[in-house]
């Protein structure tokens, strides 16, 4: 297994798969509690996305907060980021670009905040593209990462019914308690690591699966998320994601 799990041919395929991209992104967008409250209690003003293709982050965050916003990957469409911007009110070059590998790019600056939402879990190596992220924060910065949590039902869903995207995926990276070790012994500090979200299963290009296999995944989305709602507990069980936050 090769330390990118993924190539660029991956990402342009997978992106150019995607149908209606350039949506309006809701104020109520998802991590948006944890992101607003570090804004505002760390007084940030820039940021950058890793890995963050088509955008949406960044434009979240350049649309709600105005921060100076960067977009940082290795695959960047331009139209597709052209319209998901026009699709927030915002022109493209109202965000920074940088299309570049992580692995042979030196920063020429350092941020406020540096976030990935699903990006970790695409590398052999989680200690370094975690320590890759560290790179461009400057010291008494913010690190926000998230990935999806395949350890449980989720996990199962995307193994059974897409294997060729699980397999996309580094499991071990899933790993709250190694996440948490990863981080002191890069030197971080006020570290949290935990499950986030009630309940969700996902497919990706769920468009192209038998009708069969829609109707077990909406039964089991249903199944699964009105008791989690009602109850309200995060689990490695029943969670989709994992959230790593922690300071420079």
């Amino acid at each position: 297994m090769e330390n990118q799990l993924t190539d660029r041919e991956f990402w342009k395929s997978y992106w150019e798969s995607k149908k209606n991209l350039a949506v309006p992104i809701p104020r109520n967008y998802l991590f948006h509690q944890q992101l607003t409250g570090i804004i505002e209690k760390e007084g940030v003003k820039t940021a950058i996305e890793l890995g963050g293709f088509p955008g949406y982050y960044t434009i979240f965050l350049k649309k709600y907060f105005n921060l100076e916003s960067t977009l940082f990957d290795y695959f960047v469409h331009a139209g597709i980021l052209r319209e998901v911007a026009e699709a927030n009110d915002l022109a493209a070059n109202e965000i920074k670009v940088i299309e570049a590998d992580v692995f042979n790019y030196q920063p020429e600056a350092s941020f406020d905040l540096v976030l990935s939402c699903g990006l970790i879990e695409h590398f052999e190596d989680t200690k370094d593209i975690i320590q890759r992220h560290l790179s461009f924060l400057k010291p008494g910065g913010t690190l926000f990462i998230t990935l999806p949590n395949f350890t449980g039902v989720n996990g199962w869903v995307q193994k059974n019914f897409d294997q060729e995207n699980y397999l996309k995926h580094n499991m071990k990276s899933m790993d709250v308690a190694m996440l948490g070790r990863v981080s002191e012994e890069l030197g971080l500090k006020d570290i949290s690591v935990d499950y986030f979200g009630g309940f969700s299963v996902w497919l990706e290009n769920k468009d192209q699966k038998s009708a069969l296999t829609k109707a077990f995944i909406k039964t089991l989305w249903y199944a699964g998320k009105i008791p989690t709602k009602i109850l309200g507990f995060e689990s490695k069980l029943l969670s989709p994601y994992i959230v790593l936050q922690a300071k420079k």
